[in-house]
């Protein structure tokens, strides 16, 4: 496993205080991001970023349930849910799901503790979606597929399921090496470690503050656009459309992420 010693020589930066860092190996499951690296990402819920997402996610519901895999503390369901849609959740962290329930209009929002792979909520819904990069917590392709079909199984005829995800940097990567660094500020680093061979991808953050280094990391699989359109094939599942983010950009190749949503027609509702 990279270590922060590694991360400090890959960066050329060799002045880290090893006696001050506080090791922690973070694995983050079938789940949200940890709520302490979640809740740390305080640029990520800002109305400029937050806003077109809710834009995006409520047109797409016309007024039907909405379920997110991976909900987290909220930071897109409750506005969502303050827009009038009827939000509902799952998630494995208790943790992060106590951090929503003590957020405004929080106990109002029904989560199911679950794999969202797998776990399945009563009813139907007209929308089910995962943002953030949050389908690369399933680290099998297996794991992947079942969640398309968890999904599709809970969406009504014409209902969508959303994802927005990342492009694999593997372009931007040197011959021979195996980190990128994604974020570099005095108070943080971020890191992805890619495993080509394997498709995998492990992500290391560190934060300094309060005289102490801490350094958690994470498995994560990263997918690419047209292994999820077969995905979602697979489930009975169509593309619909495919953006370069939340405001509609077009998606080109040079997007750094993507923001796919497949819809469910009465063809697959019928089998």
């Amino acid at each position: 496993m990279c270590c922060i010693s590694t991360l400090s020589q890959t960066l050329g930066i060799h002045a880290v205080r090893l006696d001050l860092v506080r090791m922690e190996d973070q694995a983050y499951g079938h789940e949200s991001m940890q709520p302490a690296w979640n809740e740390s990402m305080d640029e990520m819920f800002r109305p400029e970023i937050v806003d077109p997402v809710g834009d995006f996610l409520a047109d797409l519901a016309g007024g039907g349930r909405v379920l997110e895999l991976g909900i987290g503390t909220g930071r897109i369901a409750l506005p969502l849910a303050a827009r009038g849609v009827e939000v509902h959740g799952i998630d494995l962290s208790e943790e992060a799901i106590a951090r929503l329930r003590a957020k405004p209009g929080g106990e109002a929002v029904p989560v199911t503790i679950g794999d969202f792979a797998t776990t399945q909520v009563d009813g139907s819904f007209s929308l089910v979606y995962l943002v953030f990069n949050t389908i690369m917590n399933l680290t099998t392709q297996a794991e992947q597929v079942a969640c398309f079909r968890t999904v599709a199984a809970q969406l009504g005829t014409g209902g969508c399921f959303v994802i927005e995800v990342m492009i694999p940097d593997l372009r931007r990567l040197p011959p021979g090496e195996t980190i990128k660094p994604f974020h570099f500020s005095e108070e943080r680093w971020g890191l992805d470690e890619y495993d080509v061979a394997n498709q995998g991808l492990r992500s290391h953050h560190v934060t300094f503050g309060d005289g102490r280094i801490e350094y958690s990391s994470g498995p994560f699989r990263y997918v690419w656009p047209s292994e999820l359109d077969l995905m979602a094939e697979l489930a009975g599942l169509r593309l619909r459309e495919r953006w370069d983010g939340w405001t509609r950009g077009p998606f080109t190749s040079e997007s750094r992420q993507h923001v796919s949503v497949w819809e469910k027609s009465a063809r697959s509702e019928g089998g």
